[in-house]
């Protein structure tokens, strides 16, 4: 079988980026340890360790794209041990293929002095995970595999579950219970909706002129955490709740003895400060448009609700 797109990973980029393939018509593989993935005719899931070279070269036969969606525990030292080595094996594989690379990324390597961050902005982040997103984009430009390396902020959207305006945000709404939010919930901060971050994947994946570039996915305009609150609760027909804050000084203090914390502490310069992301020249080059929020905020909430029905069931 010849002109596979491969997925690895089921997380939430992952999945729906399967799953958008799918529905275009494309044969799609998803490769997991657990064989995990979206049900769908066009959608072969295999259990495959993507560190395992051997392994992934014979999956990988066939491919025109490899969209390299897995994640690794939230953590600097998780990260260092897994991804690089990881993007290492699947580079090399691709490229034995003749498959363009496809990456989900972040604005951690982001010089953020600079706002609103464009595509321009300095990637020169040189410590902690902050510092391994700059490493890795570094050896993706470096490789002789072509790659898309796409951006994102935060994201939301069905899914979507271990994120800021996922289930720490979306159940609350919906429960009508105090939000607590990090930071300031009056700052602007960009948040992206997982459809729009798989179609610009998808997008750069099927257009080498844009191989070996970084772009921004489709991201509507900047809210604030409280805007965001107040979205989803017009989506779900409820009351806003009250929005709090959980201020820096509790998450820094909790990481002086606890791992978790300490690695959200180093990431909490996003919510005290304006955290602004401006995907306006990549939109140009894809050909795409952020969803509005109101309607990405309707199926986030929809995706919940399906969820907990289901549940309940």
């Amino acid at each position: 079988m010849s002109n596979i797109e491969i997925v690895t990973g089921a997380g939430p980029v992952g999945w729906t980026v399967a799953q958008q393939l799918a529905e275009q018509g494309r044969q799609v593989r998803v490769l997991t340890r657990s064989g995990s993935g979206p049900d769908h005719p066009l959608i072969e899931r295999r259990k495959v360790d993507v560190s395992d070279a051997d392994a992934l070269r014979e999956a990988f036969d066939g491919a025109v794209a490899v969209y390299h969606c897995i994640h690794a525990a939230y953590s600097a030292d998780a990260w260092e041990r897994e991804l690089p080595a990881a993007e290492r094996v699947v580079l090399e594989a691709a490229g034995h293929v003749g498959a363009v690379v496809v990456f989900p990324e972040s604005l951690y390597s982001y010089d953020t002095s600079q706002q609103p961050m464009t595509e321009h902005t300095p990637r020169s982040a040189d410590s902690g995970k902050r510092g391994i997103r700059t490493r890795l984009l570094k050896a993706r430009a470096e490789s002789p595999t072509p790659t898309v390396s796409v951006v994102a902020s935060d994201f939301f959207g069905p899914q979507v579950r271990n994120a800021h305006a996922g289930e720490r945000m979306v159940p609350v709404v919906l429960a009508g219970k105090t939000m607590r939010v990090l930071g300031s919930a009056d700052l602007p901060h960009s948040f992206t909706y997982v459809p729009d971050f798989a179609a610009a994947m998808i997008a750069a994946a099927h257009d080498p002129t844009l191989w070996n570039s970084v772009l921004h996915a489709p991201t509507a305009p900047a809210v604030t955490q409280r805007q965001m609150v107040e979205a989803y609760a017009k989506a779900a027909g409820v009351p806003a709740p009250k929005v709090g804050t959980l201020p820096g000084w509790v998450i820094r203090g909790g990481g002086l003895v606890h791992q978790g914390s300490r690695e959200l502490a180093e990431m909490l310069y996003q919510f005290e400060e304006p955290f602004v992301m401006d995907s306006s020249e990549s939109e140009a080059r894809l050909g795409l448009a952020p969803t509005p929020l109101d309607l990405a905020a309707e199926e986030t909430v929809r995706w919940w609700q399906d969820r907990s029905v289901a549940a309940a069931g």
